[in-house]
């Protein structure tokens, strides 16, 4: 789950991450409002999820309040690579020194978690790590032990920031790590991160991910009620199926978010493009597949379908039966490519042969159903 920068701000806040007082706004008299509780000069920025936000007119300087009512009149309604801007952040502005880059994420294949700070902030940090690689201190944290105050000084040290910011570096690093951490966070980032004139260290933007997973320890639903998501994605996420929406011809289905990726490169592999990532999860029934079966058949772009599935503790009778019921439930227009296998894959086989036609096709392998597959989406 992506965090808008208010949200960030707010959830870097509650863990006592220093950032910049302000407020958010639906209309140009909230921000107004917003505006005089921050106090002048405020910057006005567009809450939107994409970045860029600066270049297209969306971040703006206010020093009163005439200013403040044109710039949040302008923002308000603006068009940003297709995000339409209805919500600002109205905040103090702050006296910039120096600004760096520090942020925390999960390296799988250490097991750890890592961190990353440089001197160079306020860019893309994709963008340091091409022109100036050296220019990144990174830091892989055991979860069991912690960040310890010794290992964030000699990170800072070597990340080689303004001595004048080095206390204030190291307390905002060990609590975006509690942030990170204790906040369930699959990312968190902070650019940049500010070396103010006065000596103070200062937390100017945020970029939070959550994790869905762990939903149910924290009140994430004012978080939950911002998420941006296409018409497909939304109607996927009622029914509670993980999915992402992509712009190819053939829909997925699978049981397990590996087995679906794994399903979205063999079907690359043989020349044909993915239209989304669809897991049902284990267990699948009738239900499931009757979602995920509209949601599929209801994007245009989706001329055929590949259910590919896998049965480990769910049988392969019981998917069987599931897509079986599912089908006599809706009417797909796009034709279906099956391949079932695992525990009494032969079992779900033998009860989905009556229903086999044009419309519904089985392969043995997940490279003959990709290939078929394909194949009908370029008909």
């Amino acid at each position: 789950m992506d965090l808008m920068e208010y949200q960030g701000k707010q959830f870097f806040a509650s863990f006592g991450i220093p950032v910049s007082p302000g407020g958010v706004a639906d209309t140009v008299d909230e921000a107004v409002a917003a505006a005089e509780a921050a106090g002048y000069p405020v910057v006005v920025k567009a809450q939107v999820m994409v970045g860029g936000r600066g270049k297209a007119g969306g971040v703006k300087l206010a020093n009163n309040v005439d200013e403040l009512r044109e710039h949040a009149g302008n923002i308000l309604g603006l068009d940003i690579k297709g995000h339409i801007v209805r919500r600002l952040w109205i905040e103090n502005a702050s006296d910039i020194a120096e600004e760096y880059y520090a942020s925390f994420t999960l390296d799988r294949s250490a097991k750890k978690h890592l961190g990353m700070l440089s001197a160079e902030g306020g860019v893309e940090i994709e963008q340091v790590a091409v022109d100036n690689p050296d220019a990144i201190a990174k830091i892989w944290v055991d979860p069991v032990d912690g960040l310890t105050d010794a290992q964030a000084r000699e990170w800072v040290a070597a990340a080689k920031l303004n001595p004048q910011a080095v206390e204030g570096a190291v307390a905002i690093l060990k609590l975006l790590y509690t942030a990170y951490t204790e906040g369930d966070a699959d990312l968190t980032e902070i650019n940049p991160l500010i070396l103010k004139p006065t000596g103070e260290v200062h937390a100017l933007d945020a970029k939070v991910t959550l994790d869905n997973n762990a939903a149910f320890r924290h009140e994430w639903a004012e978080f939950e009620a911002t998420q941006e998501r296409d018409s497909r994605e939304q109607a996927a996420h009622e029914a509670d199926l993980q999915y992402v929406g992509l712009d190819g011809s053939v829909g997925i289905i699978a049981n397990g978010a590996g087995l679906a990726m794994s399903t979205l490169d063999v079907v690359n592999q043989v020349g044909g493009s993915p239209a989304n990532f669809l897991d049902v999860g284990g267990g699948a029934d009738a239900e499931k597949f009757v979602n995920a079966l509209t949601i599929i058949d209801n994007d245009p772009l989706v001329k055929s379908i590949f259910i590919n599935i896998f049965g480990g503790i769910t049988r392969g009778e019981e998917v069987a039966n599931g897509i079986i019921a599912a089908l006599g439930q809706i009417d797909i227009s796009s034709p279906i490519v099956i391949r079932l296998d695992g525990t009494n894959a032969d079992e779900g086989r033998a009860l989905l042969e009556p229903h086999l036609g044009d419309k519904l096709r089985m392969e043995p392998t997940m490279l003959d159903a990709a290939r078929t597959v394909v194949a009908l989406a370029n008909a």
